[in-house]
């Protein structure tokens, strides 16, 4: 059996979600030390100016070194309301942002105290959307030494590099004014793509692990 490491994320990118199709289980990991300004707590999606990004306000650790699990989300600024209005905007007129809306809206109503439990239920519902039926776990400790190993290295600030990861251009919305963005939030596939969202993920994914 398969099983590839990842960090949590926040509407997390499409090559992460390229994962989840390539391998037979997943684990997300809960015992690493919190890293900033990752995907962890932000997305990108394409607006009509270009890439957007969204960031989920998390509390300041008491300690330098905190536990991803133990993040809590800040209720500062009234994040949520912030990002609904950027996903309205973007994607209303998307083909499949109405048929999806009402399963996103809720997360954008309710509080959750922890940033893991937030994206994990994010993740869990996307998962049904898409159909994905893979095993995931969750790390019990945290292992250095694990092979297929992804935590760090699907970032949007200096990626490293994925031979395993061929993004397939699908429609995009702004396509005819900014060309085709890849690796945006899987938010951005979904919308555009609807059920055939899991075809490009198929298409996508590196079965050189396999």
């Amino acid at each position: 059996m398969s099983v590839v490491w990842l960090s949590t994320a926040y509407l997390a990118p499409v090559q992460y979600y390229s994962k989840l199709v390539t391998f037979d289980e997943v684990c997300i990991e809960r015992y690493e030390n919190y890293l900033k300004q990752t995907y962890r707590n932000r997305c990108l999606i394409a607006t009509s100016n270009g890439i957007q990004l969204l960031t989920v306000p998390v509390e300041k650790p008491e300690t330098s070194k905190c536990l991803t699990r133990d993040i809590r989300i800040s209720d500062h600024g009234n994040w949520q309301h912030i990002h609904w209005h950027a996903l309205v905007s973007a994607y209303n007129t998307s083909p499949f942002f109405e048929y999806y809306a009402d399963d996103f809206l809720p997360f954008y109503k309710k509080n959750y105290k922890f940033l893991f439990d937030y994206n994990e239920a994010l993740r869990s519902m996307i998962c049904e959307l898409l159909d994905i039926q893979q095993k995931f776990t969750y790390t019990k400790y945290y292992d250095p030494d694990v092979l297929c190993d992804f935590r760090t290295s699907i970032t949007h600030r200096h990626p490293s590099p994925d031979a395993s990861f061929s993004p397939l251009p699908y429609y995009q919305v702004f396509y005819q004014k900014h060309g085709f963005i890849p690796n945006l939030s899987i938010v951005d596939l979904l919308f555009n793509k609807g059920p055939e969202a899991l075809l490009t993920l198929n298409h996508d994914r590196g079965d050189s692990y396999r």
